[in-house]
């Protein structure tokens, strides 16, 4: 039998020990197969509810029944999702787009077995879930849920073929199955105690009164292979067997033979299932989702709050006012419950007594375009390898940027001043028209560069756009704003008016080799340093889009 046929038969044997499953697999026959063969596992009457990525709190844990509420003038309240499926299994379709809110609330209900609803106490709520993988490479389904449930499975990689295992009692599997977990580099505790569970079941599904060796292999490979971070020590290089002892005729004769496993030849045999279980690249693949999860909002703008538009994140009690959007169904529902007290006090008034503390406004939020500004030093013998960098990297910030509509601004200093070579913009064709023949060659006038940042920067912060500005230089400053300042003192001026504005930069240093000046301008800017001697345009955008 197929690891994923076993998988859907254990999480049927035990739903509350196990959890539930990711499923990694794109809708298609294999996955509805799996579900199937989960659906023919479990009881007839099981419920299986289907969780929306996008569902709301109110349909989730249930709330107030606005209809009967007003049509019995006391509050009736609502079962949620979570209560209906109680002792049945959730299915949760793109689960890498459930909001970490939504995650978390599931979570805690899992955890405690019921829900807290606000109308109408606590309901029961044990449930197995069931999380549909269908990301590409730097999405994840929520690690709040993933690290709760036992099994990992991917229906689109084919598994690696095993070696059938005889049925022997397996000796302190629990800490074999903790040392697999200590050599895969699986952190959370959730990892062996869920493998312990599954071997458990694997066992009683074999009809096995104890725990083999077979039971183990197949916690190892459904449970704490796909949480590998790293890959288990090699093995170790083959030591010359001893010879072989006489065997003492009364156990030559008993015709008995030892087969149980020590404890250490039981772990090598789970690190070996292990090692066998995980497929080419799986640990890059992790990795880059990480790399994903952690950079995913940083080349984009911030989420800020929108009055008219953008994506609903709630709603606040509050006045209307501003432009402030009205949820009429969260009003009433606020009104809902006070309905019968109202009429007694205002009996000729007729209809739905609304108040102003009812009001219920939408929250909005959407994410604010960005802005990147460079400010390269054209000035001395490096000008044009600096400005040919800064020209490629605009071009690629602006081409893998033009679906977020955000923009790219160039400063370049040289001789006694800092020209704005090209205004923020977003359009490709006209960076590259004002990037074509940029000049180069003279003096460093860096304070007047910073200064040139801060008040294009400023400006474009005041519009509601994230900003962030791009220093490209050697930072060794030549030229002051006056004759009468030492130039690097009036840098370091400039550099610390810059960081009292709170502005995001990057500063790198293009120098052979980092000098103590570059590292002090940076420190005062309040930027993060970046020394890239020898840096190409697809390592200064790779450098910025990770900032």
């Amino acid at each position: 039998m197929s690891d994923a046929a076993l998988a859907a038969r254990l999480l049927a044997l035990d739903p509350v020990g196990l959890g539930g499953a990711v499923v990694r697999a794109r809708p298609g026959p294999a996955r509805d197969a799996w579900l199937q063969m989960l659906r023919d596992a479990m009881p007839d009457d099981t419920p299986f509810k289907r969780l929306p990525s996008g569902i709301a709190d109110e349909r989730l844990l249930g709330g107030l029944d606005l209809g009967a509420t007003l049509a019995m003038g006391a509050p009736v309240a609502s079962a949620g999702l979570l209560a209906e499926a109680d002792n049945g299994v959730v299915i949760a379709p793109m689960a890498e787009r459930l909001p970490a809110e939504t995650a978390a609330r599931i979570a805690l209900a899992q955890d405690r077995g019921e829900i807290a609803a606000p109308f109408g106490g606590a309901r029961s709520t044990r449930f197995l879930l069931i999380l549909l993988d269908e990301s590409v490479e730097y999405e994840q389904v929520p690690p709040v849920l993933a690290e709760r449930l036992a099994i990992h499975i991917d229906l689109e990689s084919g598994q690696p073929d095993h070696p059938e295992l005889p049925p022997i009692a397996a000796p302190d599997y629990v800490e074999a199955l903790c040392a697999v977990a200590d050599a895969l580099g699986v952190a959370s505790i959730r990892g062996p105690l869920l493998a312990a569970k599954l071997a458990q079941a694997s066992a009683r599904l074999a009809g096995r009164q104890a725990v083999a060796e077979p039971d183990v292999a197949l916690a190892v490979r459904l449970v704490l292979a796909p949480r590998a971070t790293r890959l288990p020590p090699a093995e170790a290089e083959a030591q010359p067997e001893p010879p072989p002892q006489e065997t003492p005729p009364a156990e030559a004769d008993s015709g008995e033979s030892k087969t149980e496993p020590t404890l250490d030849e039981l772990t090598e045999l789970a690190i070996a299932a292990a090692r066998a279980m995980l497929p080419p690249g799986i640990l890059e693949l992790q990795a880059g989702r990480a790399r994903g999860r952690e950079a995913a909002g940083k080349g984009a703008g911030m989420l800020r709050n929108s009055p008219r538009s953008g994506r609903r994140a709630g709603v606040r009690q509050g006045p209307l006012r501003n432009g402030a959007r009205l949820d009429l169904v969260e009003t009433l529902k606020a009104a809902a419950p006070w309905q019968m007290l109202r009429r007694r006090e205002a009996p000729e008034r007729t209809g739905i007594l609304v108040r102003r503390d009812d009001f219920r406004i939408k929250r909005l939020v959407k994410r604010a375009q960005s802005t990147t500004i460079f400010v390269v030093d054209a000035s001395g013998s490096a000008a044009l390898a600096r400005l040919n960098e800064a020209k490629g990297a605009v071009e690629l910030l602006l081409a893998e940027s033009y679906v977020r509509r955000d923009e790219v601004a160039l400063i370049a200093f040289r001789g006694e001043t800092a020209d704005l070579l090209l205004p923020p913009t977003r359009s490709l064709a006209r960076a590259k028209r004002a990037l074509a023949d940029l000049p180069g060659g003279g003096g460093t006038p860096m304070a007047a560069a910073i200064e040139a940042a801060s008040l294009l920067a400023t400006g474009v912060a005041a519009k509601g756009r994230t900003v962030t500005t791009v220093l490209l230089t050697d930072g060794r400053a030549n030229i002051a704003r006056a004759p009468d300042l030492i130039p690097s003192d009036d840098a370091d001026c400039a550099a610390r008016a810059f960081r009292l504005l709170g502005l995001k930069a990057i500063f790198i240093d293009t120098s052979p080799r980092p000098r103590p000046e570059g590292a002090r301008l940076a420190a005062a800017m309040g930027a993060r340093l970046v020394a890239l001697p020898r840096a190409d345009a697809a390592t200064l955008a790779a450098t910025v889009k990770a900032t």
